[in-house]
């Protein structure tokens, strides 16, 4: 179930990416929506836990992409763990200690297949 899930995913993403280019903010929704879809998948959320968890991840998220552009490479690696261990209490006071691993897994999994997919659309164009 879970590949399917994965294969699923992975072609939406290649749909979105290989189709005519939205405007960014309709590319950015659509990613939005298929991650939140997928999240909630994977760490079986219920409507109690993702009403809770949804606003502490938008703000870890907002986080992490702060994080995100500092220039030297092992800075930048330092402040998104250093990210991820402030906010990692608050998921296991939702997701106790199983799901908030989960989570960071197939956090970093799916950005992961995102940015092949980005990569080799931008191959694909060139």
């Amino acid at each position: 179930m879970k590949k399917f899930i994965l294969v699923l995913i992975t072609s939406l993403i290649s749909i979105i990416t290989f189709a005519q280019p939205p405007a960014n903010a309709d590319r950015e929704k659509k990613i939005e929506s298929l991650y939140i879809a997928y999240i909630t998948k994977e760490l079986k959320l219920t409507e109690s836990e993702a009403q809770k968890f949804w606003p502490i991840h938008n703000e870890y998220d907002k986080e992490i992409k702060n994080s995100a552009k500092t220039a030297a490479e092992l800075e930048k690696q330092q402040q998104i763990l250093n990210v991820k261990k402030k906010y990692q209490p608050k998921f296991i006071n939702i997701l106790g200690n199983e799901r908030t691993d989960q989570f960071f897994k197939v956090d970093s999994e799916f950005r992961k297949r995102l940015l092949e997919r980005v990569r080799k659309a931008k191959k694909f164009k060139e």
